[in-house]
């Protein structure tokens, strides 16, 4: 068995007191420039927010899964930093962004690898709370190599993160200066917390929308949501309706302030609905599902790089029991995966906090959406070739983004 274990910088023993605490801003943050490597000025002057979960990965292949009562030997075995929030800040921190984090650890060994990984990636760690006695997140990840799936088991850390563990002006002061803020649904009362003080401050608020999530937990982030990105599963699930562009309009009906919607859909790529100014009502729309088939006939079959086509903006609608139930006015765009030779796929962990990543760093560079969506495929499709959520994760001067990004 190889044995790959992330060693960053050593870091010190925890400070133990009474109660939780905070890291000053500026405190042991990482020497690691968020500009290395290439990034442009304007990236590095947009400051994205996370606040979500950071975790422990322990991460091994094994040749298949195993059956009930089965004694296998695992391959490779890789420890190293996880967690949405955590995956998809150290892919932007790497494309470029200023990143800063809120999120929650122990005074464990964990914590302190977790939080020493995330300061060497360039990551401001100044607003994680540091938690006295409890255990941080850790998960077990198996990955079954002949079918390129993994399995997650997740141990929770404790104590949780609650709205208490930040005062209002720590908030206001994380959130100063900020252009972007991501919140990846984990602990919801702190992240309703932080999206309402976004709000009043007119900060852009992007929703990573997990089916995993309950309704109760969603429905308020959602209603104070500019953009939401999620999995093919999710669409379905919160409104029961099974074609995605369907419900991704339905979810946008819902939701009159969120701009755009994006269904991540793993080899198949991605799908979007996009908002635009416009008045549905006075023109005749066209049913969203035949969209969606017209842009599927136009997708290019033989191009193994990810790409992109969209509709016009029109009058999109979507229909129950041959009625126009809903209409927006917007568009569909569609981008497409890139085609993974199977010796190359090794890892899909943390894909979809790694397209988060890059639709960051796209909405921070004011990247279209034609650009956007399959520059976020492809760093998806490069983080794919490694063990864990973040080895693989591309610098911003990685040869095979430059087609996106020119």
């Amino acid at each position: 068995m190889q044995l790959l274990h992330y060693s960053p910088t050593p870091y010190p023993p925890p400070i133990l007191s009474a109660a939780p605490r905070r890291r000053r801003r500026g405190f042991l943050c990482s020497s690691v420039p968020n500009v290395a490597r290439g990034a442009p000025a304007l990236a590095a002057n947009r400051v994205v927010l996370g606040c979500g979960l950071v975790t422990l990965d322990y991460l091994a292949t094994v040749d298949a899964y195993p059956r009930p009562d089965d004694k296998i030997r695992s391959g490779e075995l890789q420890i190293s930093g996880g967690g949405n929030a955590g995956n998809a800040l150290t892919g932007a921190a790497r494309l470029g962004l200023n990143t800063r984090l809120i999120s929650k650890v122990a005074s464990d060994e964990m914590g302190g690898t977790v939080l020493s990984e995330l300061e060497e990636a360039g990551i401001d760690v100044s607003d994680v709370i540091i938690a006295d006695g409890g255990n941080t997140t850790f998960v077990y990840v198996i990955i079954d190599k002949k079918t390129k799936t993994r399995t997650c088991i997740i141990t929770e850390g404790s104590p949780r993160m609650v709205p208490n563990d930040l005062s209002m002006s720590n908030l206001s002061a994380a959130l100063q200066d900020v252009n972007l803020l991501y919140l990846d649904g984990y602990s919801h009362e702190m992240a309703l917390a932080v999206a309402k003080q976004a709000d009043l401050m007119k900060i852009p608020i992007l929703v990573d929308a997990e089916p995993e999530r309950t309704k109760a937990e969603l429905e308020s982030l959602l209603g104070l949501a500019s953009y939401i990105v999620c999995s093919g599963k999710f669409p379905e699930k919160w409104t029961s309706i099974s074609c995605i562009p369907s419900a991704l309009l339905e979810i946008l009906v819902q939701y009159p302030h969120v701009r755009f919607m994006i269904a991540t859909l793993g080899e198949n790529g991605c799908m979007m609905l996009e908002r635009s100014e416009g008045n549905s009502s006075e023109i005749d729309a066209a049913d969203i599902e035949d969209v969606a088939e017209s842009l599927r006939l136009k997708v290019l079959k033989d191009d193994n790089l990810p790409t992109c086509v969209s509709s016009k903006f029109m009058g999109l609608s979507s229909r129950g029991h041959g009625t126009v139930t809903s209409t927006i006015f917007g568009r569909l765009l569609i981008g497409t995966a890139e085609k993974i030779p199977s010796p190359e796929l090794v890892d899909t962990t943390g894909c979809g906090d790694a397209f988060i990543g890059a639709v960051l760093y796209g909405l921070s560079r004011d990247i279209s959406p034609e650009k956007m969506l399959p520059f976020a495929c492809q760093v998806a499709a490069i983080k794919c070739r490694a063990i864990g959520a973040r080895t693989g994760l591309p610098w911003q001067s990685d040869t095979r983004l430059s087609k996106y990004l020119c």
